[in-house]
């Protein structure tokens, strides 16, 4: 992806967001200057990942499989003395752009309909050797749980949730006419490094073509050294 393109679709998402009233960390409006002056006591935010994360799954067309991702708070699993067992992320998805099939190896997650449109999420169990199975799958929507034909897709409209268990394949949109949609995500540690099946080869963060300087930092950013 460009480097401009993911300035563009920055500074669509923060318009967003506060149209929400979702307000979030001071760190998610940092710029690269801001970044400079920022110490060895802010390493919790580099080293677990906190901030802006957007990708096109190596796909090369975000509008039509891509998301935009903030995670707000995290732990971590190799670095000891971050002690949160925990993590909460946003995410923002458009009309009928994918989030491709995968799933989490070690993550439960809640996915919250936080406003804005309606999302479809589509559930399908894995076999062991990582394909679609053909087995009902649990489904855990706000206090009720039920099983469903493999394959069934659901609804969340704002203020709906769902449980995602670890080895459950979801592949996720935006519905069309509906707008724009606000997810939350609260979940066990996130490490999005080693903890995602992709069903179909997929490449989890972009390459980036440096063509105009970061309005904002992408966590994968942090890796050349701010």
């Amino acid at each position: 992806m460009k480097r401009s393109e993911i300035n563009k679709i920055l500074k669509e998402s923060l318009s967003f967001v506060e149209r929400m009233n979702f307000h979030l960390p001071p760190f998610a409006h940092w710029s690269l200057d801001d970044w400079k002056s920022k110490g060895e006591e802010y390493d919790e935010i580099r080293d677990n990942m906190l901030g802006w994360d957007i990708t096109d799954f190596g796909r090369g067309d975000f509008y039509r499989e891509g998301l935009v991702l903030f995670t707000i708070r995290n732990g971590n699993l190799n670095i000891k003395k971050y002690k949160k067992p925990y993590a909460e992320k946003i995410l923002i998805v458009r009309e009928e752009q994918i989030t491709p099939f995968h799933f989490h190896w070690n993550k439960m997650e809640d996915i919250i309909n936080r406003g804005g449109g309606t999302v479809l999420i589509q559930l399908y169990n894995s076999t062991g050797d990582g394909n679609l199975a053909d087995t009902p799958v649990l489904i855990s929507m706000d206090g009720r749980n039920y099983t469903a034909p493999a394959g069934t897709t659901v609804r969340l409209t704002p203020g709906e949730s769902i449980t995602l268990f670890p080895g459950v394949y979801h592949k996720f949109w935006g519905e069309k006419g509906k707008g724009l949609v606000l997810l939350g995500e609260v979940s066990s540690v996130n490490d999005d490094n080693i903890d995602n099946r992709f069903l179909e080869k997929t490449g989890r963060f972009p390459e980036i073509e440096e063509d105009e300087p970061p309005f904002r930092l992408l966590v994968i950013d942090y890796r050349k050294g701010v």
